[in-house]
């Protein structure tokens, strides 16, 4: 177990540069992220909930530090480092190396510090919550911090809460109703260590199916993919794919390369050298106004005022 002297070497470092995010007055200050220039970082609040994202390229050598009145939920999307260590106060250090797809949950009052020297682009989510909020919808949880665990349930859950902040989307009652569920997921998820997926719903995919269809979308996410390719890949017909799909995903297939396109769209975004028409056309959309169009159904917003909020 770490107590605060494992920490006390990172208290006096003062090139950690906070972030800001409007929405939420506890928010004083978000993750400090050393070298601030080393990433991209892009941050929203509503409805007294804040989302960040950040994205740093292969090559990078960054350090994250938490230390506040707030519960935070970390979502790494993708990557991994070629050195590094994660130390949670309370948990014994990591230097896990692939972490993609893993989450890691730091109550409020736990110091959290994370190095990376990464061998792979990065992109991870952070997501703060606001412990009397949480109470509210459960007031019996009881939470633990948690580093690089697994838990599809969880994961998409937070997924549609950070959805809902970004895009202004859903109003305060759907917002709300998605935190609730957080605050009993958190706690559920650690006492069932073993949860690493959802059941899947009778005449959903497997896994095994799962993860072929969605790792080769991820690798052609540019292209045109042909819902044949797709269904040979689950080894199903075109029919039995589609709504075996939809049950494990609760959208088409069509519907998921769309949103996996805005995501990797916003990584572009980051990078102000990239024109809203290069983007447009490395994602494989022939007119910026396509994909533009794309961008704001997904998101609620454009592309340019997605932009704006970076730092």
């Amino acid at each position: 177990m770490l107590d605060n002297r494992h920490f006390q070497r990172f208290e006096a470092r003062s090139d950690f540069a906070p972030g800001r995010a409007t929405g939420c007055d506890l928010l004083d200050a978000t993750v400090q992220i050393s070298p601030i220039e080393s990433v991209k970082r892009h941050n929203i609040g509503w409805l007294g909930l804040v989302t960040e994202s950040i994205y740093a390229p292969s090559g990078s050598r960054i350090e994250f530090r938490f230390d506040a009145p707030l519960h935070l939920l970390v979502m790494y999307e993708e990557g991994a480092r070629r050195e590094g260590e994660t130390l949670i106060a309370g948990l014994v250090p990591s230097t896990l190396r692939n972490f993609g797809d893993k989450l890691t949950f730091v109550p409020a009052g736990h110091a959290y510090y994370e190095r990376h020297e990464i061998s792979t682009a990065t992109r991870i989510i952070f997501i703060y919550l606001d412990p009397a909020k949480l109470q509210r919808s459960c007031d019996a949880c009881g939470y633990v911090p948690r580093a690089f665990f697994e838990d599809s349930v969880l994961w998409e859950t937070a997924a549609k809460l950070k959805s809902a902040v970004e895009g202004r989307q859903g109003g305060t009652l759907y917002s709300e109703a998605l935190a609730a569920v957080l605050a009993h997921e958190l706690p559920r998820s650690d006492r069932e260590p073993g949860r690493t997926c959802s059941p899947v719903s009778r005449g959903g995919l497997t896994g095994w199916q799962m993860r072929a269809v969605t790792g080769y979308i991820e690798q052609h996410v540019s292209e045109q993919i042909s819902l044949d390719t797709l269904a040979q890949l689950a080894r199903l017909s075109q029919h039995h794919f589609c709504r075996a799909f939809k049950r494990s995903l609760g959208i088409s297939p069509h519907q998921y390369l769309v949103q996996r396109r805005i995501e990797r769209a916003k990584a572009l975004l980051a990078d102000r050298e990239n024109s809203i028409t290069h983007v447009a056309l490395i994602l494989g959309y022939s007119q910026a106004s396509a994909f533009s169009l794309a961008f704001r159904k997904t998101t609620g917003r454009s592309p340019r005022e997605f932009r704006r909020d970076f730092k």
